[in-house]
């Protein structure tokens, strides 16, 4: 095209504005931007925050994190990686560091942050035997103070919408029942409540929790059901005679789960949006307990680590039976899922059908932010 017709210059002028522009959406809109991740819970979401605190709840020793890609213990109940760490991997973010941790600080707080702290419980006299654990309501309040410390370094607008934008996982509930209302040989709270009563003060008690998560900016919040507890290796070894999971506390999650989805469902109804989704755990993990060996384990009965019955007694530790293939076994320790069985509940997290996710699973979830947002 001769360069003294005007049409010359005006397409020439263009493909300038369009460099321009791309250039400049580059710089200020990083492509694959990854939402922040914040964690809050117990120990099957802990990721080290109680190995900074004086407590017997921590996995903080060998042979926790065996398969770790360090090989070292870094306070994960796991043998490898934990149920955050995968939900990282599968939204494309880092994972998120333990609130207390000194590395938590300048950019990596735009991350996100997890708050967990294994022991703890809906209610504030669950896990009292840890003594010094993260308790729920001072999770929320780390949770404010992580909101001022990222207005500091983005500004209140922006960390405001970092917050409303991110992912809220909270998993709650097992410990007040294994390490509360279903203490040996009897707690406080099973002479308090009969067992359907606790269930509607739990339940009354999290309708709390999670509204405070709410008003703290919490606008796509992940809420796990609590898992059958009643099959944990640690159950099977205090409370089964032929390895059947045991009866009293499955009732427990059988009354539990029902009214919690309730309470979310209704709490969607009440903000006029569906902020809370519901991951039914129990379900979840039911499919690989019921049947191992569909899923390549070898048992869902014997923890690959510890002692006793079922290798459900104690603490895993350094003297601890070990088995030498953690992929082959649901169970890590006597309470905790390993690595493999991690990956399957995330796998239900992302893509499980009404079944595992209500009312949407996560990929869902994101598809539809990403045309909103």
């Amino acid at each position: 095209m001769d360069q003294n017709n005007p049409c010359f210059f005006f397409m020439s002028s263009i493909f300038i504005c369009h460099l321009i522009l791309f250039t400049w959406s580059s710089i200020v809109a990083p492509q694959a931007e990854a939402r922040a991740f914040f964690v809050f819970g117990d120990s099957l979401v802990d990721n080290g925050n109680n190995n900074y605190l004086l407590t017997s709840a921590r996995a903080d020793s060998p042979p926790y994190g065996i398969d770790y890609p360090t090989h070292r213990a870094t306070g994960r109940f796991s043998n490898g990686l934990n149920i955050p760490d995968i939900i990282s991997e599968r939204i494309g973010s880092e994972p998120t560091l333990p609130y207390l941790s000194p590395e938590l600080n300048g950019e990596r707080l735009l991350v996100g942050a997890n708050f967990a702290s294994a022991g703890i419980g809906i209610l504030n006299d669950t896990g009292i035997q840890f003594v010094n654990i993260i308790r729920i309501f001072q999770q929320l309040q780390y949770f404010e103070q992580y909101q001022q410390r990222v207005s500091a370094l983005i500004g209140e607008e922006q960390a405001e919408r970092l917050v409303n934008e991110a992912l809220l996982l909270i998993t709650l509930g097992g410990n007040d029942f294994v390490n509360n209302y279903f203490l040996v040989p009897f707690s406080a709270r099973s002479r308090q409540f009969t067992l359907p009563d606790y269930v509607v003060y739990l339940i009354s008690e999290y309708r709390k929790i999670l509204i405070r998560l709410y008003e703290l900016g919490g606008r796509r919040i992940l809420v796990t059901g609590t898992g059958p507890i009643g099959c944990a290796p640690a159950e099977l070894a205090q409370r089964s005679r032929n390895g059947e999971c045991s009866p009293d506390l499955n009732e427990a999650t059988d009354l539990f789960n029902p009214q919690l989805v309730q309470l979310l469902n209704n709490l969607n109804a009440q903000f006029g949006s569906d902020v809370y989704i519901s991951a039914n755990a129990f379900a979840m993990n039911m499919d690989f307990i019921s049947d191992p060996q569909a899923y390549g384990f070898v048992t869902s009965k014997v923890a690959c680590c510890g002692q006793g019955p079922y290798n459900g007694l104690g603490l895993c530790t350094p003297l601890s039976n070990l088995c030498p293939n953690r992929d082959l076994y649901a169970f890590w320790d006597p309470f905790h899922p390993s690595e493999r069985a991690n990956r399957l509940i995330v796998e239900r997290f992302m893509l499980g059908s009404t079944q595992y996710m209500n009312p949407m699973n996560i990929s869902t979830m994101m598809l539809l932010d990403s045309t909103t947002i």
